[in-house]
């Protein structure tokens, strides 16, 4: 059985892949069908709502993370908490704070929940 902590870095290394791409529906593809997801902007449910937030992101943009904590919650779902620097072309990078929780769904890790804030 993976670690806590290698759960989250194979899932959050295929988000960060995708969001340095700027491949919004490869970001989406990171989540569950039903996901909530709650970045700086209002809150969705769902993989076309990932895509539309991602897609609006400006292209050049870069995501770069420190996994701070993990807990597993079941034998099937993992909380992470991170450190998240977004790097832009042509203005200051901001860094937030994310929390995932991510399910097992067949034989692969999905983003069930994502929440950023800024503190």
């Amino acid at each position: 059985m993976s670690t806590e902590r290698e759960i989250l870095t194979a899932v959050l290394d295929g988000w960060k892949s995708a969001v340095d791409a700027h491949d919004p529906d490869r970001v989406a593809a990171s989540f569950t069908e039903d996901a909530i997801f709650q970045g700086l902007h209002p809150y969705s449910v769902g993989r076309d709502g990932v895509a539309e937030y991602y897609d609006s992101q400006p292209l050049g943009m870069t995501a770069a993370y420190r996994i701070v904590e993990t807990r597993r919650l079941a034998e099937d779902v993992v909380l992470g908490y991170s450190s998240v620097e977004f790097a832009f072309p042509d203005r200051p990078a901001i860094t937030v704070h994310l929390s995932v929780i991510v399910r097992r769904v067949g034989d692969e890790w999905l983003i069930g929940h994502y929440q950023v804030s800024r503190l």
